[in-house]
């Protein structure tokens, strides 16, 4: 018999029966859903609405049960719907008729807000820890190979050179943003929807905050219609998750590419690749890809939640047991994307020549001379423009800025119409000082401050990074 059949007078079309029932999805909830259930008879002894006796017979059993799913000796029954019941008649087997007074002052719509809550809580610290494993690998790449010179891009073209480790951190801030976020939404999930009933409130006179406590809740919700129909904090950490899978997949972008043999400026580890089964030749950085596909799923994810939400009005919706598929896969798919792509990062090998190489290209040292000019006391749109005309004739010539000769130096200089640059370009000596700043070496120093790639800079922040990390993991 249903436990909720009493209204009825027939069975459920089969069809419906197979069409409602989410057993297969929210058993993942079973541990949770025990734990509120202790939690909430010992709330209905406070109450005066269970004996010691019945009490400790329900405690008992729930503990009981508790075990049974942990070892996975329950035997999930899809005629009876959900988690829910599953358990409550797995319940009455046990102990009897007395595990008919567990459901007083519940409703499986509070129930479940709650479990979710739980659940959430306990999956968004393991996340937390997947971040900290994440920045760890990324802290101990810079830390091996970060003194490599990384050509730094805007529009994907040659930009400014940067050290390898300073691109690294700036993944390990995007990771700590994340983990603000998580850390965020969670807080607001840590409030005890149970007691709020089907939408009305228990009608027992139940001590929501002291249940709440028992669970570890910082407090109980505010208003029960709220509480039951609410699943802000659902959306909440998928939106947080989705823009953690977006930086894991602009990593994995970077990754694909630099392995590249075009690019060739590192390498995945035999055991973080796969081949093909046509090409003897390839060696594929699949986890990579497969990252950067799987943030389609959870950005989906989170575009299904709202779209879920949005046209329902207040109070429980049956439509809400279709919350749980978008997150469980989210947060599956996000841990697991963290810790793939932590493995690549471990055993990545880098080739600091050719990054070098590359760095070269393309005049990314521009900025640096017109830096050096500025200095010099030249306004920065004359050094801009004098800059500009110098790269313009070294890539007729085929010559670097390192190689420009003093020759074209003062020609740009003295084109430029600035009285400044042609007393500048007769000076003797300017020509080596622009040929120094045009070096990788002085573009990456001059960027000196708190934040910039400049080594000293870099070195500090690298520092900070694995203090942190420790202090953290203590």
């Amino acid at each position: 018999m249903r436990l909720w059949g009493g209204r009825f007078s027939e069975e459920n079309d089969e069809r419906v029966a197979d069409f409602t029932r989410s057993i297969e999805l929210d058993r993942e909830l079973a541990a949770d859903d025990i734990a509120g259930s202790i939690a909430h008879v010992r709330g209905l002894a406070r109450a005066g609405l269970l004996t010691e006796d019945e009490l400790g017979e329900l405690v008992g059993g729930l503990n009981g049960l508790a075990e049974a799913v942990a070892s996975g000796a329950i035997d999930w029954d899809p005629a009876l719907e959900d988690v829910h019941l599953n358990l409550e008649s797995a319940l009455a087997d046990r102990i009897g008729a007395i595990a008919g007074k567990l459901h007083t002052g519940r409703s499986r719509n509070d129930q479940v807000a709650t479990d979710l809550r739980l659940w959430l809580r306990r999956a968004i610290d393991r996340l937390d820890q997947a971040l900290l494993e994440f920045e760890g690998a990324l802290v101990g790449l810079a830390e091996r190979e970060g003194t490599a010179v990384l050509p730094g891009t805007t529009h994907i073209q040659p930009a400014q050179p940067v050290l390898f480790a300073h691109h690294l951190l700036a993944y390990v801030e995007m990771a700590e943003r994340d983990r603000g976020r998580l850390a965020d939404a969670r807080r607001r999930a840590n409030v005890s929807p149970l007691g709020s009933g089907a939408l009305a409130g228990a009608g027992y006179p139940l001590d929501r905050e002291a249940t709440a406590t028992e669970l570890g809740f910082d407090g109980v919700t505010a208003n029960s219609l709220d509480a039951v129909g609410d699943r802000d904090f659902v959306v909440e950490a998928l939106a947080a998750i989705a823009l953690g899978m977006v930086h894991l997949s602009r990593l994995a972008e970077e990754i694909t590419w630099w392995s590249n043999p075009r690019f060739g400026f590192v390498s995945a580890s035999d055991a973080f690749s796969t081949g093909s089964s046509i090409m003897p030749n390839k060696k594929n950085p699949d986890p990579a890809e497969l990252v950067r596909g799987r943030a389609a799923r959870v950005v989906g994810a989170l575009t299904a939640v709202l779209t879920l939400l949005k046209g329902l009005p207040l109070g429980y919706q049956r439509d809400l047991q279709e919350d749980k598929a978008p997150l469980f896969d989210a947060v599956s798919v996000f841990e697991a994307s963290l810790g793939v792509l932590a493995g690549m990062l471990d055993t990545l090998t880098v080739d600091r020549d050719r990054m070098r190489s590359a760095a070269d290209e393309g005049y990314t040292t521009a900025t640096a001379v017109a830096d050096a000019l500025v200095r010099r006391g030249i306004p920065f749109r004359v050094a801009h423009h004098v800059v500009g005309s110098l790269v313009m004739q070294a890539e007729e010539a085929g010559v670097g800025l390192d190689e420009v000769p003093d020759s074209m130096i003062g020609l740009a200089l003295g084109a430029s119409g600035d009285e400044g640059a042609k007393t500048l370009a007769a000076e003797e000596g300017i020509g080596d000082t622009l040929r120094a700043a045009a070096s990788l070496d002085s573009a990456l120093a001059t960027c000196d401050v708190i934040g910039g790639t400049a080594p000293v800079r870099v070195a500090e922040a690298l520092r900070a990074a694995r203090r942190r990390l420790g202090d953290q993991a203590g």
